[in-house]
């Protein structure tokens, strides 16, 4: 694994994919299934074997291009075809993101949806939605860029306590300051192509350090991800109100309406929501650099000769521990720096190389915003007041007359609203990579039918939206807790890259190693600085937040743990189980207590002879909870059929593979849902086959796992509840679970 930049050392970027909700068989598990389906050749009655003749065309040959609904007098609905690129291939793929709802109501939501949010976009859309580096830099670095509108403010009022005499030393901790965005900077230039598959802190910090030392990082960047929205858009709103004072009442009003804006643009893509927020950015830069550009021409014309700043009343003396709070408080200037480096794979290919790029101009241009700035605030004597922000008093000193003190105002309210916006670009990426580990619930796994992670981004506004309310939209007192979040993740992260330099030993290791040495002791300081104090300011929240939200990842990841031991298939034994009872007793006892789930067969039955019956079984993943309820199908003795969903072809193939492994002892059928709709495919499916033989009862099996405690349920997505409320309407369709218990 290299990261020096050359094609051939740097890994490619593993794409944010849909299918990582289906996660493949280990090789044991194969060869357990393998074991497993050995047996079903002796004991798989005759009518439920895979040769077994069918009721019904389960690859729905002889069914008519529509799906029977109220609506298919008007508008007739595709819903699956055969697919055509693939000859030989046995698969259906659906034409449509999910079935008409049967309401009106719910035909009304759908059709806001889609006017809010856009049409579906089917997976093989993924590539596509990605941003080129244009969109990406303001997208992802408007955090990082608006930072400069109140980082070295923030760093002139702790030195203006010791005087005016002490604001002399905003340029040697500016350039201090500098320095660190540099290293800490270029190391992230390394750790993109070395870990080119994004995540960024956590990722190093757990290949390098361990899990328990990402999951720091981790939940580090997720605080100040919170944090950026709560704040961003109370200081936007402030702006507002400022210059509007009347609209001051709807304060709280305004910012929720401003995080409803950012979730609705969000919601809509990745490249969507690119579109929408890459100009306030560019806006800010433009307006800042104006601003540095005609704030040096003008001090060159008095020869660079500073103005003399105004008395400042001395509060404290100057020493090391004040000169230490002004550094940790100018360095929030640096939260967003690690941005990019958890969104690489949103970027097009090579999308390490467009990622280390768009990094380099981030750092170029904060490095030069940031020094113009301080520059200018001290050739022209500004010193932080309580009326008036130092880049407002700059900028009318700039500009004394015209319309360029109200854009650059005007922009820096824009840039400071849609600060948050990067947050919500990196959190559910960041969430994304959490629960594909296992610390975090898997339906941040999920891609909607926009391909965004929308449970990541509710969650994101809905706390931030909280805190928002609870502080009422005054929020500033958040303001301290920035620097201690986004500083553990920097230092993890340059502390896992020393190891890996020194695990990887690549060309020029030690001078890169040396690199991420010197960050990690810069960054720690500040870490150890601004915990100690701003600890009484509100830090201790996240002193005490942090080892709590890893130990709750913890907690998680040991339920998932014992939800796969439960679920892991193992090789039969040649007799009986420990308990005495065969395979199929085994798997008739724990289906007989879902029997009593189901409802009546066709209403016209009246004599169990008169019914035909037609079992299908969802399939998932070829896991324990799977078997049992294939095998209790099977044991029933009516015609079987197995039916996988799956996101793309390349994961239908890949279970087909599994499905040998196991025998092939029942009849498949493969349908792609493109559109990741799997409820909603499996009921379309289900409806066309009833559609064709109204007769065959259809009795859908499905494999449930049943949790010892309440919040575990959470962690799970519910399909047999889900399955049953979408089918209680339709006749001639039943549903039974087959039961699996996790005792942990």
């Amino acid at each position: 694994m290299g990261s020096d930049g050359r094609d051939g050392n740097a890994p490619a970027a593993s794409p944010l994919n849909p299918d990582a909700e289906f996660p493949a068989l280990t090789d044991n598990e194969r060869a357990a299934l393998h074991r497993i389906g050995e047996q079903w050749t002796a004991t798989v009655p005759g009518r439920a074997g895979r040769d077994a003749p069918m009721p019904v065309d389960p690859a729905l040959g002889l069914a008519p291009d529509t799906r029977p609904t109220r609506l298919a007098r008007l508008a007739p609905i595709r819903l699956f075809r055969a697919a055509p690129d693939h000859p030989g291939r046995d698969e259906l793929v659906t034409t449509t993101p999910a079935p008409a709802p049967d309401s009106a109501a719910g035909r009304a939501l759908v059709r806001l949806r889609r006017l809010l949010l856009g049409p579906p976009l089917a997976s093989t859309a993924l590539v596509r939605e990605r941003m080129r580096k244009l969109v990406a830099l303001p997208v992802l670095s408007s955090d990082l860029l608006s930072s400069v509108a109140y980082g070295p403010e923030a760093m002139l009022t702790v030195l203006a306590l010791a005087g005016t005499a002490a604001l002399g030393l905003s340029l040697p901790l500016a350039a201090a300051l500098i320095g660190l965005m540099i290293v800490v900077g270029v190391s992230y230039r390394q750790t993109i192509p070395a870990y080119a598959h994004g995540a960024g802190s956590y990722l190093v910090a757990s290949d390098n350090l361990g899990h328990r030392a990402g999951l720091t990082a981790g939940v580090g960047l997720m605080t100040d991800y919170i944090l950026t929205v709560s704040v961003s858009v109370a200081a936007g709103v402030h702006t507002v109100t400022s210059a509007v004072p009347a609209l001051a009442p709807f304060t709280v009003p305004l910012g929720l309406l401003f995080i409803g804006v950012l979730v609705a643009g969000n919601l809509r893509g990745i490249r969507a929501a690119g579109n929408l927020f890459a100009a306030p950015t560019y806006i800010f830069v433009l307006a800042i650099a104006a601003l540095v550009v005609f704030g040096l021409a003008d001090a060159a014309g008095r020869g660079f000769t500073p103005v003399p700043p105004p008395p400042v009343a001395a509060a404290e003396g100057v020493g090391l521990l004040l000169v230490l709070r002004a550094f940790s408080s100018g360095a929030t200037s640096m939260t967003g720096i690690e941005a990019i480096s958890n969104a690489v794979p949103i970027f097009r290919p090579v999308e390490w190389r467009n990622a280390r790029t768009t990094l380099t101009w981030m750092i170029f241009m904060l490095v030069v915003l940031f020094a113009g700035l301080i520059v200018l605030f001290h050739l022209n004597g500004l010193v932080p007041r309580a009326d008036e922000t130092l880049l407002s008093q700059l900028a009318r000193t700039t500009f004394p007359t015209g319309p360029w003190y109200l854009l650059v105002q005007a922009a820096t309210a824009l840039i400071l609203m849609f600060a948050a916006n990067t947050a919500f670009n990196d959190l559910p990426r960041l969430l994304f990579f959490v629960a594909r580990d296992g610390y975090a619930p898997r339906r941040f796994l999920h891609m909607d039918d926009r391909l965004a992670f929308g449970n990541g981004i509710l969650l994101l506004a809905g706390t931030s939206a909280l805190i928002f309310v609870a502080f009422r939209g005054h929020t500033e007192s958040l303001i301290p807790l920035y620097a201690v979040g986004v500083f553990l993740a920097f230092t993890l992260s340059q502390v896992g890259m020393v190891v890996h330099w020194r695990r990887h030993r690549e060309r020029h290791w030690t001078r890169k190693l040396a690199l991420n040495a010197a960050g990690a002791v810069a960054c720690a300081l500040v870490l150890v600085t601004a915990a100690v104090t701003k600890f009484t300011e509100g830090a201790w929240v996240v002193v005490i937040a942090i080892p709590l939200m890893v130990l709750g990842a913890l907690r998680i990841r040991a339920h998932y743990d014992a939800v796969r031991a439960a679920l892991t298939p193992r090789p039969p034994g040649p007799g009986p189980s420990p308990n005495g009872d065969t395979v199929t007793e085994r798997a008739e006892s724990t289906g007989r207590a879902a029997a009593t789930d189901r409802a009546a067969g066709p209403e016209a039955e009246e004599v169990p002879g008169q019914v035909r019956h037609l079992v299908v079984v969802p399939v998932l993943r070829l896991d324990l909870a799977a078997l049992r309820a294939l095998a209790y199908a099977a044991s029933l003795g009516q015609p079987c059929l197995a039916v996988h969903i799956g996101p793309d072809d390349g994961e239908a193939d890949r279970f087909r593979a599994e499905w040998q492994a196991w025998g092939d002892h029942l009849r498949l059928e493969v349908v792609v849902s493109p559109y990741r709709a799997v409820i909603a495919t499996l009921v379309g499916y289900l409806e066309a086959l009833h559609a064709l033989r109204p007769d065959v009862a259809l009795t859908v099996v499905v494999p449930e796992i049943v949790v010892r405690r309440r919040w575990h349920r959470l962690l799970h997505g519910g399909t047999p509840r889900r399955l049953r409320r979408a089918l209680r309407g339709r006749p001639g369709l039943v549903i039974t679970s087959v039961p699996i218990h996790v005792t942990r």
